[in-house]
């Protein structure tokens, strides 16, 4: 059932064009507006990909005006990574285009069956940007 879930949600998620970003790259705009300032090793491991791919990712995005990099105050050797705020409102449109995608499938369930799913999907909120957080934190850890 859950992968079942998942895939609808693919669906529709893609009735919401991500476009001119591509699932990679959304994947660091999306840790970035949840870690803002992480350099790009941290990054990398996040992504389970190497800082030469990584760098490229973002390379692409900061052409496109997505990301902003900015030099570390404590080393000039490293690189902070930024949202732009072009990045923030492109995140704010796909959310809203999603959510209006997802918001005409809730309006066809009974309203005690979506209330049920919406109270779920918090929990489930909750548990995953919690897990994400500690997994940011592990990475710097090691990284330091």
């Amino acid at each position: 059932m859950t992968s079942t879930a998942a895939e609808l949600l693919e669906v529709l998620w893609g009735r919401a064009s991500t476009a001119p970003v591509s699932a990679s790259q959304l994947r660091v705009l999306l840790v970035l507006e949840h870690d803002e300032g992480i350099n790009l090793r941290t990054l990398a491991d996040l992504l389970a990909s190497t800082p030469p791919s990584t760098s490229r990712l973002c390379d692409r995005l900061q052409a496109a005006g997505f990301v902003e990099r900015v030099g570390s105050a404590a080393d000039r050797r490293e690189v902070r990574l930024h949202l732009s705020s072009h990045g923030s409102a492109f995140l704010a449109d796909l959310r809203a285009r999603r959510e209006k995608a997802l918001q005409a499938v809730l309006e066809q369930m009974p309203t005690a069956e979506r209330t049920a799913l919406l109270d779920g999907l918090e929990a489930f909120c909750d548990a995953a940007d919690a897990q994400i957080h500690d997994d940011c934190q592990e990475f710097e850890s090691r990284t330091a």
